[in-house]
């Protein structure tokens, strides 16, 4: 049995998962002793770090509980969830951390770096749910190289549901998340350093969608897993998909599938 890396407890505070409810448009329903909806474990087990341990993205920098790559810009690329209990509000939770890989590869754009670590929450000596996180590593874009081409997305669905962004759901899903990555809230940073045509829409926020979307559609769920396959921009309008089999997708307004996901 592997031994945990990192472990951080915190109070499930309500009104922590209120603002959230109240960030995505939702109301602001949950008080204590409710279940958490899905995926809002995020908003707990903060690791504050002083300025100087940061890297250049407002991420902590690597070298700690998190290897060194030696390849400058993170995205999380997607995660796997099953869900074992409730997650109470008002109630301590700890988090357990297990480094599950971490491991180099060369892709067509150049090389990569990919980490999984995996996440336990437990609360009341029980485990409430097991959270798998996909990170990629790579280098600095080549302003010379051709842009890679995302795959189109199904139109197959049988509920579409339109959404839209801006730079104030981003910073608040930023504060509410405690992630400092400066490519949700930086246009100067984003643009001229990572290259992207704006501020970049949360892999997790996306996944967080489509996560309450499957639950209405499920009437609760045992799993959740999604990819990111492109970026999508804060100015840009984009559909959630879903199909009665449990395929979920998030539709960029070109066509192309920025994430892909299963339900059960």
């Amino acid at each position: 049995m592997s031994q945990p890396i990192h472990m951080i407890s915190d109070v499930i505070d309500p009104a922590r998962a209120r603002a959230m409810q109240v960030a995505l448009g939702l109301d602001g329903t949950i008080q204590s002793g409710d279940a958490l909806p899905p995926f809002f474990h995020q908003l707990y087990f903060w690791d504050p770090q002083p300025p100087e341990n940061l890297g250049r993205d407002g991420h902590p920098k690597v070298g700690g509980l998190i290897p060194d790559m030696g390849l400058p810009r993170r995205m999380w690329a997607g995660g796997e969830m099953q869900f074992h209990a409730p997650l109470r509000a008002g109630i301590t939770a700890k988090r357990l951390t297990y480094m599950d890989n971490s491991k180099h590869k060369q892709g067509r754009s150049g090389p990569l770096g990919f980490v999984t670590l995996r996440h336990e929450i437990w609360q009341d000596d029980i485990l409430c749910l097991t959270d798998r996180q996909d990170l990629v590593y790579r280098e600095d874009p080549d302003p010379n190289a051709a842009k890679p081409t995302p795959p189109d997305a199904a139109k197959d669905e049988d509920i579409c549901e339109t959404r839209s962004f801006d730079s104030t759901l981003l910073f608040r899903y930023s504060a509410l998340t405690f992630n400092g990555h400066r490519i949700h809230y930086d246009i100067d940073y984003t643009k001229e350093i990572e290259g992207y045509a704006g501020l970049v829409v949360h892999g997790p926020l996306l996944a967080q969608l489509l996560m309450l979307l499957a639950e209405r559609e499920l009437g609760g769920l045992s799993s959740f897993a999604f990819r990111a396959t492109a970026p999508l921009m804060h100015f840009e309008t984009a559909e959630l998909c879903w199909r009665s089999d449990g395929r979920a997708w998030v539709r960029g307004p070109d066509g192309r599938q920025c994430m892909e996901a299963t339900a059960r």
